[in-house]
């Protein structure tokens, strides 16, 4: 059947020719010289030595057990906090939480480069703002973002508040 093909295309199905033989660069595979290999028991003093100097305790369970019992731990916690954790908060006693409730806009999903210029001249234009407070992250060393991406605006008067229309606003971002 290939016989019919034209000699152009006979040609991709010719053999190629053999690879040439080289030496190896290094050794001859009959001169070369290993090192003798030898079992695990000529290593046993060292992993005693290096087992009594090991500082390692062994717990006992596994990291699925570890895993399970961290698990329970914070469900645990979770219930403490919902139980006596609301007994023991008393949003007076906060420092951060100041101003009264109908007078306060909550703003989210800010860019993390937004200031609280850029939120006192978007916001301002619906009335004379008390105060302005983006939420920042406390426990952070070094925080990747300047802020946690919300911000609590308190106007001095509540129909200032109502009568911001968030669907007029431009997107901070």
């Amino acid at each position: 059947m290939t016989d019919k093909l034209p000699h152009n295309l006979l040609a991709l199905f010719a053999p190629r020719p053999a690879l040439r033989y080289l030496n190896p660069i290094d050794h001859a595979p009959e001169a070369r010289i290993t090192n003798r290999l030898g079992g695990v028991g000529q290593f046993m003093d060292a992993f005693r030595e290096y087992k009594d100097k090991d500082l390692f305790v062994d717990s006992g369970e596994c990291w699925l057990q570890k895993k399970d019992r961290q698990k329970l731990e914070q469900k645990a916690k979770q219930k403490h906090l919902l139980e006596e954790g609301i007994k023991e908060y008393k949003p007076a006693n906060d420092p951060n939480v100041r101003g009264d409730a109908f007078k306060t806009l909550f703003v989210a999903r800010l860019n993390y480069e937004a200031t609280e210029k850029d939120l006192e001249s978007e916001f301002g234009r619906f009335g004379p703002i008390e105060r302005i407070r983006i939420v920042k992250n406390p426990n952070e060393k070094k925080p990747k973002k300047k802020h946690t991406g919300y911000a609590f605006v308190v106007y001095e008067r509540e129909k200032d508040m109502k009568g911001n229309n968030i669907y007029t606003l431009p997107s901070i971002r």
